[in-house]
């Protein structure tokens, strides 16, 4: 992905690229000048001069291979030919790709191939290859991933309300909360693909990037709190374990909702495991309160041992917890009352 950014739309690199696919003259690229690469260069000139997508456009014209520097910010060899290890496995028939394919598995750098009959442009880094696609064409993918995530984030934010509702409620069980841990992933899953496209699209990604920030509001952050809340061991590394565990959780294994609760600790038969009453801490609710520190958050949380006896403790009660304070006790106290209100509220417009 990072390979791919590197020739995004807007930079100098990607625009003498396109250059040189509109001229159809064809191109060997290589990203990096360090002692591997160079025992594979035979002939050529120096150039050492500062990238420009002219200079590039230009210097294409001739069969040999160009060569960047690291940081694709130079032109520092023209013309020149690579001779790589002709052992090293290829799957490509063209010479200039196979080369291309070759040089990177041996130097384990960016490679670019032009192709002047079938138009198109390709990386190979390492083992990995990966041919461009047309800006507009990855638009497009974004727009409707974007609009995928809308219909997701929509039924993941009502999941969330009724999980809230819930537990100013004391009415929870597993199966809501592996609902909306289910349903964050499904979000979570799809933004990945669209960081892809945004990686890809450089520039032109810029509307969909801000259109993606503008729907993922809190949505990673309350899904980390919600297993802070209901994981059956709340020790840090189990944590960290869990929400591991969850991310690299296949598509269809999320669909099985005993997956998730397994993960977060609790075992037994699907009837009864889901029906499970349990009882949030209070990590997500006490979050929501403004310029709560999560330092403090977690004080009132181990001292208090669950949500409910949290939202039922006195503004005296929270005050007795180390560096609470009266004010911040009454801060606590109406925070909650707050949330509370805009969840029923929400509850009832959803």
């Amino acid at each position: 992905m990072e390979s791919i950014r590197r020739l995004a739309p807007g930079t100098p690199l990607r625009e003498g690229l396109e250059n040189i696919l509109r001229a159809k003259t064809g191109a060997l690229i290589v990203i990096g000048d360090n002692k591997d690469v160079m025992n594979l260069v035979d002939g050529g000139f120096n150039i050492n001069m500062d990238l420009t997508p002219a200079y590039m456009y230009e210097l294409a014209k001739m069969d040999g291979a160009i060569i960047l520097s690291s940081d694709a910010k130079k032109i520092l060899y023209a013309n020149t030919q690579l001779i790589p290890d002709p052992s090293i496995p290829s799957s490509e028939t063209g010479i200039r790709h196979r080369t291309a394919e070759r040089v990177a598995r041996q130097t384990g750098l960016i490679v670019i191939s032009i192709s002047q009959r079938r138009n198109i442009i390709t990386i190979y880094k390492g083992y990995s290859k990966y041919i461009v696609q047309d800006t507009n064409k990855i638009l497009n993918k974004a727009n409707q991933a974007i609009q995928t995530l809308e219909k997701y984030k929509k039924v993941l934010d009502q999941a969330m309300t009724n999980l809230t509702a819930l537990e100013f409620e004391d009415l929870v069980t597993i199966y809501d909360v592996a609902v909306v841990i289910q349903r964050t992933e499904m979000v979570m899953k799809i933004v990945g693909e669209i960081d892809k496209y945004i990686r890809e699209l450089g520039n032109e990604g810029r509307l969909v990037n801000m259109q993606l920030e503008e729907l993922l509001v809190n949505v990673k952050e309350d899904g980390e709190q919600i297993i802070k809340d209901y994981i059956h061991d709340s020790r840090i590394d189990d944590i960290l374990h869990a929400s591991r565990e969850i991310k690299y959780l296949s598509s269809d294994e999320l669909l099985d909702l005993t997956n998730i609760c397994k993960i977060l600790g609790y075992y037994g038969g699907i009837d009864v495991l889901l029906d499970t009453p349990v009882h949030p801490r209070g990590y997500r609710m006490l979050s929501k309160i403004q310029r709560l520190p999560m330092a403090i958050i977690h004080k009132v949380v181990i001292h208090f041992g669950n949500f409910q006896k949290i939202l039922k403790a006195t503004t005296d009660e929270l005050d007795d917890v180390e560096g609470i304070g009266e004010i911040r006790a009454r801060t606590i106290k109406e925070g909650l009352r707050r949330v509370q209100e805009i969840a029923a509220l929400d509850r009832h417009i959803r």
